[in-house]
Order: structure tokens, then sequence, then C-alpha cells
């Protein structure tokens, strides 16, 4: 799986050929946020939650809170990508510690942009936040390339109720063409919803259907 574009954002891994090999426990919480994505997308549950566990400790071995509001931020935009909105509820103990860029992504997650500095957010979600405060009416979400961070933007315009069908489109064929089985059930779940409000029940069918095969019978290893 490609590195989301947002582990590479928070720097937890800074070592390069030129320069000594990182510290075990940045090596350690790198992997195993990767693994923690990976099993949330996929829906495994109980296999995210342990993968977080290990980095979260990993990284709390430094003792430094504003490393670990890192990783919560990771945790809490895996969650905003598949529908699972609780205001960044790990990163709130240590907000005070996170550093300016940490409590720029912080308020982006939650909707809070009315005094948010989008010169401290990655480009790709700055130029979300300044279409949305233009009005534009461009498909920023289809103009965003890495799957994850697309995800986000589209959980994030959700909360601030600034999707448009278009979005909800690419949202979820973003999510199937991945084959993340969490946020595409989320997203299909938003078309459902939308069909039925608007009385169309043949698109109500055709999508729980579509539900029905993603969410149906597993087999496991």
């Amino acid at each position: 799986m490609k590195i989301p574009v947002i582990l590479i954002t928070i720097g937890l891994m800074s070592a390069c050929s030129t320069k000594p090999l990182p510290p075990v426990w940045q090596t350690n919480a790198h992997g195993e946020l990767q693994a923690f994505t990976s099993a949330w997308l996929s829906g495994n549950t109980r296999i995210a939650e342990l993968e977080y566990g290990r980095a979260r400790d990993s990284i709390a071995s430094t003792g430094r809170a504003d490393l670990v509001a890192r990783a919560e931020l990771v945790r809490c935009a895996a969650r905003v990508a598949t529908l699972e909105f609780d205001a960044c509820a790990g990163y709130q103990p240590l907000a005070a510690e996170a550093a300016a860029p940490e409590r720029a992504y912080a308020a982006y997650l939650q909707g809070q942009w009315q005094a948010l500095d989008t010169a401290l957010l990655p480009a790709h979600h700055r130029a979300l936040v300044d279409a949305a405060r233009s009005n534009a009416t461009t498909n920023v979400i289809g103009m965003i390339d890495d799957p994850l961070a697309r995800l986000i933007a589209a959980g994030v315009l959700l909360q601030r109720a600034r999707l448009t069908p278009d979005d909800i489109a690419v949202a979820t064929e973003t999510a199937s063409a991945q084959g993340w089985r969490r946020p595409l059930l989320a997203w299909l779940g938003v078309q459902l919803q939308r069909a039925e409000k608007g009385g169309d029940s043949a698109a109500a069918a055709r999508v729980a259907k579509r539900i029905a095969l993603v969410a149906g019978p597993r087999t496991v290893p």
C-alpha cells in the first residue's frame, strides 16, 4: 500500500541514505501507523486498534506529547475518511502540547475553519479550504491525487454540509478503486440515504445491492 500523505506530512520518519539510521522507536512507529491505516480502511477494527496501540506506545517512549498528538491526528484523519467523527477525542488532551501545524490540521479535520491559517496545511487541504471560502464550485475533491487525502477532504466537507453529489460519487469510487471496505460502506450509506430522501427508489435499490455485496460474508484465511 502506498504511504498515505498524512503519514509523510506528520514527519515521523526523517532518515535518508546520507544520514544515520533513525531510532528504533521511529522506524517502529512509522510501520505501525501504516499497518493501522491499512487495517482501519479495510474494516479490520481489531488489527487496527492493536497496531495503533503499538504505534502510540512506540512514540510515547520519547516522552514527547507533541509527537503523540501527531499520531492521534493520523487516527482522527482515518476516522474522518470513513465518516466516523469524534472531534479528534484522542488528540484533545494533547492539544496544548501540539505544534502549530498540528493544531491547524486538527481544526481542519473538525471543520473549524473560521480562524484557520491555511498556510500551515498540506497543499491539497489548503486548496480545499481556500476554494470553500471563496464559494468555488470547482471539483476540488477530484483534483486531490492521493486517495486517502481525497477521502479525508470529502469527510471534512460532509461535516460542513458542503459536499455535492459529484463529490459523493468521487469519494465512493475512490474507496471502491482502492478496495477500502470501511470507507466504501460509509459513502455508499450516504448515497443510499440521499436516494431514499429524494424518493429515487431505483437508485436506492442499486446502492442497497452494492452495500450487500461489500458487506457480505468474507473469506478469512
